[in-house]
């Protein structure tokens, strides 16, 4: 089955110039001209991947973006012709996966695309037979094989971005894991100098975590200038 993105974007050549090459590499893609007409139509689209333009007329990106994230974790690729660096912060506190800079060239595109839809997927490693997938530290539990995290038996929603950084924590528990090496898997290697991405990430990541634990225990340690590591952590019991 095709994989399914949405495209959304006020002017009608950016919308018919991305769809176009984006169908001409064997993906399935719908269209909307408006925030509010994605917001409307979101279950009956039901996308794998949204590429959302920030400035459009009526509700910007940014507003679509924290709404969508209320009820979806879908993957969002943010695309804007503004190159200020706050942009993209925002966008990554609000919970986008990736950001486009207009004009972009084909490669960048499908390369941005490809390895998003890479971090949602399964690997076929993680659906193995027989084998342990869960690692447990704390109150807190990841699920490699399913692409789930557990606090206390109830499920933390991240994002498929969020998940795959925790995920590269849980299966170096205790170990330090460099800023390079988190941004290569996660991102690709042409991010490894992009530590801003990462920064938001943890952040974000450290927030949920923090809003649903009972104990104030910190799981994820910074060492500044190297890397990051999720941590052992004794289960408190009541």
């Amino acid at each position: 089955m095709k994989q399914k993105i949405c495209v959304v974007d006020d002017e009608a050549k950016i919308l018919r110039f991305i769809s176009a090459n984006l169908r001409s590499v064997g993906y399935e893609v719908v269209t909307a001209d408006s925030g509010e007409e994605l917001l409307e139509k979101y279950d009956l689209i039901s996308p794998d991947l949204i590429l959302l333009d920030i400035m459009m007329p009526g509700k910007d990106g940014f507003y679509v973006l924290e709404e969508l994230r209320k009820f979806s974790h879908t993957p969002i690729i943010m695309l804007t012709a503004r190159s200020n660096p706050k942009d993209k912060v925002n966008g990554l506190n609000l919970g986008a996966d990736d950001y486009l800079t207009k004009p972009f060239s084909l490669d960048e595109l499908f390369a941005r695309v490809n390895a998003v839809l890479r971090r949602s997927q399964p690997s076929l490693a993680d659906g193995a037979a027989g084998t342990s997938s869960v690692i447990e530290t704390g109150s807190l539990q990841v699920d490699v094989g399913g692409k789930r995290i557990w606090i206390d038996d109830e499920e933390l929603k991240l994002t498929q971005t969020e998940f795959s950084l925790l995920e590269i924590l849980a299966l170096n528990l205790d170990k330090v894991v460099q800023h390079e090496s988190l941004l290569s898997e996660v991102w690709g290697p042409q991010y490894r100098d992009d530590v801003e991405y990462l920064r938001v990430g943890i952040a974000r990541i450290r927030r949920k975590i923090k809003e649903r634990l009972k104990e104030p225990e910190e799981y994820i340690v910074t060492y500044p200038g190297l890397g990051y590591m999720l941590k052992s952590v004794t289960a408190h019991h009541e």
